[in-house]
C-alpha cells in the first residue's frame, strides 16, 4: 500500500497456488487496507475441487468478511460443463446476498501439467457467459516459470481480447517478473498480480514486500 498498489490479494501458499487463508488473517488485513484510501482487498476460495455447493457457500463465507473480490481458482473441475456449474453457482450466491462484490473466475496458464483443470481461454469465455466480474490467469505449479513459460504470446493476446470484448476485467499472473509485465502492458490487461517480483531478493518464500519496489513496477507498467 505505501508502495501504491491498488488491490492487496490475500491467500494462503501452503494450500496452493490459490489457497485459501484463514478468515481472521483476511479480515485483519481487510481493517489495515481499509484505513489507505481507495485500496481494495482480494482474497480467494482456493484452488477448489468439484464441489459446487460447497464453493458456493464458501464464496457466501468470503463475501462476508466484508472483500471487495472473490476469487476462485478453477483447479478441479476437470471439464467446461463442471467449470460452468462452479461458477454459477458462485455468481448466483454473490449476487443474491453481496451484489456489489466482484467475482473474479481464475484459470492456470499450466493446466496441461495439473491435469485437473481446463484451457483459461475456456474459462474466459464461460465467465463472461455467466456473468463473472474478472477473469484471471496464473500459474499453479510454483517452480519459478512465468506465465510467459506456459502460454504463447497469441494466446494471453487473445485471453485478453475475449475478455475485454465482453466486458470482463483482466488479470494477468504466474510468477511474473518486472520485465514480464513490462512486455505485458501492450495487451492493455487491468490488473497484474504479482508476488516474488515484488519481494525483498525477489524470493517469494522468504522475502517480505518491499513498497520501492510495488512503486518502481506501478510505475515502469503506467509509463
Amino acid at each position: 500500500m505505501l508502495g501504491g498498489a491498488d488491490i492487496i490479494d490475500v491467500k494462503n501458499p501452503a494450500e496452493g497456488s490459490l489457497g485459501a487463508n484463514f478468515p481472521w488473517v483476511i479480515r485483519e488485513i481487510i481493517d489495515l487496507t481499509s484505513t489507505f484510501s481507495g485500496v481494495e482487498t482480494s482474497a480467494t476460495i482456493g484452488d477448489v475441487p468439484f464441489l459446487p455447493g460447497t464453493v458456493s457457500l464458501a464464496a457466501l463465507g468470503l463475501a462476508g468478511l466484508g472483500v471487495d473480490y472473490v476469487k476462485v481458482g478453477l483447479y478441479g473441475p476437470d471439464s467446461r460443463q463442471k467449470v460452468e456449474q462452479i461458477l454459477k453457482g458462485i455468481v448466483k450466491t454473490i449476487r443474491e446476498f453481496h451484489p456489489s462484490i466482484k467475482i473474479v473466475a481464475a484459470g492456470y496458464a499450466d493446466y496441461y501439467r495439473l491435469g485437473t483443470s481446463i484451457n483459461p481461454l475456456e474459462i474466459a469465455e464461460l465467465s463472461a457467459e455467466i456473468g463473472c466480474d474478472v477473469v484471471m490467469v496464473d500459474t499453479g505449479i510454483k517452480d519459478s516459470t512465468s506465465l510467459l513459460a506456459h502460454m504463447k504470446w497469441q494466446d494471453i493476446k487473445n485471453f485478453v481480447k475475449l475478455a475485454k470484448d465482453s466486458g470482463l476485467e483482466v488479470a494477468l499472473a504466474g510468477s511474473l517478473s518486472m520485465d514480464d509485465c513490462i512486455k505485458l502492458r501492450d495487451l492493455e490487461p487491468d490488473i497484474f498480480g504479482v508476488r516474488s517480483a515484488v519481494c525483498e531478493n525477489f524470493d517469494r518464500e522468504t522475502g517480505n514486500i518491499q513498497a520501492d519496489l510495488v512503486k518502481t513496477l506501478k510505475v515502469s507498467i503506467s509509463s
